[in-house]
């Protein structure tokens, strides 16, 4: 709000140069306070006079343009980053990832992903693997989402929803309903998302059938009580 914005500036100004010069934490909460406020020209001055940026402030400034909608911004401010020879973490990455299937960057989207694969983050971070099957997704490659997915060490119902929404959104009901039978496949529990998604999906398809059987066994069978989205999924369904 304007009266906390006001607050950080004043607290800004109380701040002495040399402990911004001196003290990386506190120039981070500096830019990430501007940035949560909205204020991203001012959070870049403040990043931008920072005499020494670490991988911490930099995540603070780029997640917040991924937050607000900027990914290029996002995009251009993780090259700088790598060009000042500040090495990405898990943070960064799953930032850099949602930029890039903001703005259907898949060839940088691939670049990352071999970064990821080579520092081994996959390995033990599913965070940053259903970043990866969601970028996929929203940039279209499917097929390459599901084969991400499918080689995740630990497989959760996230990254599963992830992947059915990006078939909803592509129309691809079948596709949608055969992932569910992979999730009750391997013994994980459906929610209320992913309903919402397959749903979503046989609504582009004309799947009645099929959505008025899920419909009617989520609670029957899944003990999911029906939310006002999954009632609204239902009457687009029919319509």
């Amino acid at each position: 709000s304007l009266c906390v914005t006001q607050k950080g500036k004043e607290i800004h100004s109380m701040i002495e140069i040399g402990v911004l010069q001196t003290n990386s934490m506190v120039g981070s909460a500096l830019v990430e306070m501007y940035a949560k406020c909205g204020e991203l020209v001012k959070a870049q001055q403040v990043f931008d006079g920072l005499p020494a940026r670490d991988v911490v402030s930099w995540n603070a400034l780029i997640s917040e343009f991924c937050e607000q909608g900027h990914g290029e911004k996002a995009l251009n401010y993780f090259k700088k980053m790598q060009d000042e020879g500040v090495s990405p973490d898990a943070v960064t990455f799953i930032c850099i990832l949602k930029a890039c299937g903001s703005v259907g960057a898949v060839v940088k989207g691939e670049e990352i992903h071999d970064e990821i694969m080579n520092m081994g983050f996959l390995e033990n971070d599913n965070v940053i693997g259903t970043a990866l099957v969601d970028m996929y997704a929203k940039c279209g490659l499917l097929a390459k989402a599901q084969k991400v997915l499918e080689e995740l060490p630990d497989r959760d119902v996230v990254a599963w929803n992830v992947l059915i929404a990006g078939y909803a959104l592509q129309g691809k009901g079948h596709e949608a309903l055969e992932c569910l039978n992979c999730i009750l496949t391997e013994g994980i529990s459906p929610d209320e998302g992913t309903f919402i998604c397959v749903l979503s999906a046989c609504g582009r398809n004309g799947l009645v059938n099929d959505a008025e059987m899920l419909f009617r066994n989520m609670s029957l069978k899944y003990g999911i009580v029906p939310s006002i989205e999954h009632h609204i999924c239902m009457v687009l369904v029919f319509g």
